[in-house]
């Protein structure tokens, strides 16, 4: 009779480490889908810019895929901010989409910067607790696709943008603000 390996049980931090991560990540992939969806409302998803800002928004959809599981696989309570947080994305998206393209690739730089770093902050604390390897390699993988975006939105020009610095501090804080109320709510 071959012998099971114990499985390991968490311990109470690294629970609750483990829900946090899923329920802001859940959050925000919403709002990344909404902030795209927000874009493609004013960008035709037929004409090459849309095209590009089309590939984003299903990466995002993927994501949004993943962490909709996730939630659910490990019962996580989702942040009570969601419907505020997809109705913000989609205005967000909406609103720099109105300012041009290069203000809603500066959208894009800007929150693909915060989650990057985000993204980048949770593996090194899942890495270093040694604990959840999936959830481990599903955040580093994320992480590739939004420093992708980000580096999509330099290569269009996002800082050429009237008024860049005072947007994308803007957006920034929102990200910011977004993750630390969702880390607790």
């Amino acid at each position: 009779m071959p012998i099971k390996k114990k499985t390991k049980k968490l311990e109470p931090q690294d629970k609750k480490l483990i829900e946090e991560i899923i329920r802001v990540d859940h959050a925000g992939e919403h709002g990344a889908t909404q902030i795209y969806r927000g874009q493609l409302a004013i960008f035709n998803e037929n004409t090459e810019f849309g095209k590009e800002i089309k590939e984003m928004a299903e990466q995002e959809e993927i994501h949004k895929s993943t962490f909709d599981e996730l939630i659910v696989k490990e019962d996580v309570k989702p942040t009570i901010m969601f419907p505020i947080w997809n109705i913000a994305g989609y205005a967000l998206g909406v609103g720099t989409a109105l300012l041009g393209k290069k203000a809603a690739m500066a959208c894009t730089v800007a929150v693909e910067e915060v989650i990057g770093q985000h993204y980048e902050e949770q593996a090194e604390e899942l890495k270093k607790r040694k604990i959840n390897p999936q959830l481990l390699k599903t955040v580093k993988k994320f992480r590739e696709d939004e420093l992708e975006h980000h580096d999509t939105g330099v290569e269009h020009q996002a800082e050429m943008t009237t008024g860049y610095i005072l947007l994308s501090k803007t957006i920034k804080q929102l990200c910011y603000t977004a993750i630390k109320i969702s880390k607790k709510y």
